[in-house]
């Protein structure tokens, strides 16, 4: 069977973008081979109070300065670039508009995952590409297929180190449930340490914090 072209899609507000993000995609794009991952900043992210959140310029800013080690690790800025509140559904049209024929890939967490049924048109975005579902601290893979409406179920498979992952894998499953060794980070401990003065060595990329340290972000809560 012919390889097509794997592209995944990882998006977020990345208020900041941390360490945790960095390297959940980076072993899912090794664990499947994908040709290019991209971190995709939302503009307006429609589940979030936005008035917590840094402005789509420096989220992107931020965005690009820990990706700029890695090849395949690719910012985009399509959502921020459209403006407006960010949908899924809007993202994967344009994605596919830029790589046709390409297997494409959304990654998210567990936890995102259960919520898949409030996107916005989500079973057009189920059908319309493939899922890496992944694990984080405080969130397991267990239950997630629960939030799968019935007739999507058997379309899941459970990767476990001996899965081998290949074109007639991907051309007989939709969804992949993929436990990573994952970073216990999350972008709300990087803020509240920010407002604190604590150190984020380890937390988010060198460039990262010397961004956050240059342009005074989340030194102050928002009322």
């Amino acid at each position: 069977m012919t390889r097509k072209e794997r592209i995944g899609i990882f998006g977020g507000t990345f208020n900041p973008v941390h360490s945790g993000h960095v390297r959940a995609a980076a072993e899912v794009r090794a664990r499947f081979a994908l040709d290019r991952v991209l971190f995709v900043p939302s503009f307006i992210p429609p589940h979030k109070e936005t008035a917590k959140v840094a402005s789509p310029r420096d989220r992107m800013a931020m965005v690009e300065l820990a990706l700029r080690r890695y090849r395949r690790l690719v910012p985009s800025p399509i959502e921020i670039e459209a403006g407006g509140t960010s949908y899924s559904i809007v993202t994967l049209n344009k994605v596919r508009a830029l790589h046709p024929g390409a297997r494409i890939f959304f990654i998210l967490g567990a936890d995102a995952f259960r919520e898949i049924e409030t996107w916005r048109e989500w079973r057009r975005v189920l059908e319309g590409c493939q899922f890496i579902v992944t694990t984080r601290p405080g969130s397991r893979l267990a239950g997630a297929r629960d939030a799968l409406a019935e007739e999507y179920r058997s379309g899941v498979l459970e990767v476990r180190p001996t899965t081998r992952l290949s074109e007639a894998v991907f051309a007989a499953f939709r969804i992949f449930f993929t436990p990573i060794d994952a970073v216990d980070v999350s972008s709300t401990d990087v803020r509240t340490r920010v407002r604190a003065g604590r150190p984020l060595r380890g937390l988010v990329p060198a460039p990262v914090e010397g961004y956050i340290r240059e342009h005074g972000l989340y030194r102050i809560p928002t009322p």
